[in-house]
């Protein structure tokens, strides 16, 4: 009889897992695995900084279940801290909370040592605004007791009658709030007013006393289903006054679409669980914008969401479980207007509006419609192909004749999750990174510091911040440069040293891994490419091209004009290193450019301009939707993807100025090497 293991903890959102004696408790855990989990006050219970979010059901992804005693119960540390500064729901101290069984613990932002820096930046755009809410001044006349009319109805009459706006309606919180505000206004007041594309009656959603000049708020959110950034935007400039970013917290309950779908069905209530967990980091990022900026949460009147359809779901509050098997079935495909009580939102007015953009499919979600609004393929005379990387990869491939769209299940590994190493883009994570195809040797730059490893004045720069780990550029880049170098055969399998001629190549196992940084003499990390690294990054890229390869079979070609790459990967990947690996298809290098976050463009470009809502409203009924979870030639196209660049695929613009080595590492090692096994699909 097998002797009963140790209970496997999983830490989200790094993906770091292990096994620990029970009892342990979550901090030191963390500190083992090495997850970044802060703590000041030695986990004597003062400081709070090492909370975390514990998750109860199966996870079927993660291979585990957690019992509700898989932590231990509550002890006097935390309830004294509680009673005295709070805990939010469903926290504990890490300090304190012991684990006894198999556990999924997510690591909230605020609770990390190197904050993540979120790259979904909102990028400069000339956008014609024309928003759905503005400020209009009016003088009210006061009641009188010879006519018996209400407070709202003459405010709606003066309305009328001094800037032909009628049918005006409020809310009841609005009408609570109406009496004081035009009596200590002298019966001159500022209404914020909402009158959409729809035709539907204007809205008031905010009222202040007097003249109001200032701005009003609107907020662009793109849910993502690993960060959420999101942009306080002023609606009558459409300057962005603050940028804001974080971790999507139901990361915890799984780490992709599928995932969490998963949870969903098969932990009653889960779907509710992930809704609540969203839609409050949504709030804390409100909230953090409005105090960057300065300004009171009533100035924020409007939010326009683009997402996933998963996402979309589960925002929402709809089960996202018909997504997850075919027809692959929306709750809704249309664009949706709400208020922001009906997400449970703060941090803005109550009363605020919110508009989500329209799905295209069932896995071609309002994110991907919002791309389309932002970089116009219908509108191109050459054939463009624009690809959104992310978890969930959206691809959309048109010219003015027709527009296709397909979404591709690329998994987090470009997120940097998966990856033995990986961390997200956080100070101190390996973002860029060059290897000498001589030499072998690698130099690199981290995040928050300029120079390269090999410059003079890095470790200087560095400081304390040190080298923590590899993000998702930084892994794309390092696979495409170990190919460029000699280390990686188009397999993708790792040569060992003598192969390489390098020590930085080592033993792991039966396979290979090759050494960027190693800092174990500082007690730092060892930071290496594994192959399950090039493992995962090889089945990434290759759902990503074969997305691109199902539109272009469609579209009867075998090769487009220029390639579009937009989100966070399109800003920090260069087009030779996503060419070399294969991510996308053969053009010249000219013909390859960035979009920036073009989902939370086209949210922007939706937030100031309503004519541009009913355009993509329009738009998405005309865009061809490719499912490749049933096309048959996905699969064939994906396992020729899985050599780099490509198996069949001749890339002959890349030819032009990349020579990649015809090395082959399918065959046995030196002794030091050991014996190596045949690699399985």
């Amino acid at each position: 009889m097998s002797e009963p293991q140790d209970p496997l903890v999983v830490f989200t959102p790094s993906g770091k897992r292990g096994r620990v004696a029970p009892g342990t408790t979550v901090l030191a855990a963390a500190r083992r695995l090495g997850v970044d989990l802060d703590s000041v006050c030695g986990g004597r219970g003062i400081c709070s900084k090492c909370q975390v979010s514990p998750a109860y059901g199966e996870f079927a992804k993660h291979g585990v279940h957690v019992d509700d005693d898989a932590l231990s119960a509550w002890n006097e540390v935390e309830a004294r801290y509680d009673r005295i500064r709070g805990l939010a729901k469903g926290r504990r101290l890490g300090c304190q909370a012991q684990i006894q069984g198999d556990m999924v613990i997510d690591v909230p932002r605020e609770s990390q040592v190197h904050k993540q820096v979120v790259r979904k930046e909102a990028a400069m755009r000339d956008i014609t605004m024309n928003p759905a809410t503005r400020l209009v001044f009016v003088e009210v006349q006061e009641p009188d007791m010879h006519e018996p009319t209400g407070d709202f109805e003459r405010l709606a009459r003066a309305l009328k009658a001094q800037w032909d706006i009628e049918g005006v309606t409020a809310d009841p919180t609005l009408l609570a709030r109406l009496q004081p505000v035009l009596r200590k206004g002298n019966w001159q007041v500022t209404v914020a007013l909402h009158k959409d594309h729809t035709g539907a009656p204007p809205r008031i959603v905010e009222v202040w006393p007097g003249l109001q000049e200032g701005p009003l708020y609107g907020l662009a959110i793109d849910l993502g289903s690993t960060t959420i950034a999101a942009h306080l935007t002023d609606l009558v400039t459409g300057a962005v006054a603050a940028s804001a970013g974080a971790m999507n917290p139901q990361i915890r309950f799984g780490e992709d679409l599928m995932s969490r779908v998963s949870y969903a069905m098969m932990n009653p209530g889960g779907d509710k669980e992930m809704t609540a967990a969203v839609r409050e980091a949504i709030s804390g990022l409100i909230a953090d914008l409005a105090q960057e900026a300065e300004i009171e949460a009533d100035r924020i009147v409007e939010a326009v969401f683009v997402c996933n359809p998963v996402m979309h779901h589960l925002l929402l509050g709809f089960d996202p479980v018909e997504l997850g098997q075919a027809p692959f079935a929306l709750v809704t495909s249309n664009s949706m207007g709400l208020g922001a009580g009906d997400l449970e939102l703060t941090g803005l007015t109550p009363r605020a509006r919110i508009y989500v953009l329209p799905c295209i499919a069932g896995h071609v979600g309002a994110d991907a419609a919002a791309v389309a609004l932002s970089e116009q393929p219908g509108k191109s005379e050459d054939l463009v192909l624009v690809v959104d990387v992310g978890t969930n990869a959206e691809i959309l491939l048109g010219d003015t004749s027709r527009v296709l769209a397909c979404s591709s299940p690329t998994g987090p590994a470009f997120e940097g999750a998966q990856i033995s190493s990986g961390q997200r883009a956080a100070p101190g994570a390996i973002e860029r990174i060059e290897i000498d195809p001589v030499t072998k040797e690698p130099r690199f730059r981290i995040i928050g510091v300029e120079q390269w490893s090999d410059e003079d004045g890095f470790t200087e720069a560095a400081g304390p911040t040190a080298i923590t780990g590899i993000c998702g550029s930084g892994i794309i880049e390092a696979v495409a440069e170990m190919r460029m170098a000699g280390l990686l055969d188009p397999s993708g399998l790792i040569g060992s040293a003598e192969q390489c001629g390098t020590a930085r190549c080592i033993p792991d196992g039966r396979t290979q891994s090759y050494v960027i940084w190693d800092g174990t003499e500082a007690g730092g990390p060892l930071i290496a490419v594994t192959q399950g690294d090039i493992r995962a990054i090889q089945l990434a890229k290759s759902a990503l091209y074969a997305g691109a390869r199902l539109l272009m079979d469609e579209r009867s070609v075998d090769k487009v004009d220029r390639v579009v790459l937009a989100g966070a990967f399109g800003a920090h990947i260069s087009p030779k290193h996503a060419m070399v690996l294969g991510m996308i298809p053969d053009v010249p290098l000219d013909k390859v450019t960035s979009a920036g976050n073009a989902a939370g463009t086209g949210a922007r470009i939706a937030l100031c301009n309503i004519d541009a809502r009913a355009e993509i409203e329009r738009t998405v009924r005309e865009i061809t939707k490719v499912e490749t979870a049933i096309e048959p030639k996905f699969q064939e196209h994906f396992v020729a993807a899985n050599a780099i660049p490509h198996k069949t695929d001749p890339f002959p613009e890349l030819s032009r100025i990349v020579t990649l080595p015809d090395v082959s590492f399918n065959t046995y090692g030196s002794e030091s090497g050991g014996r190596r096994r045949r690699r399985r699909g």
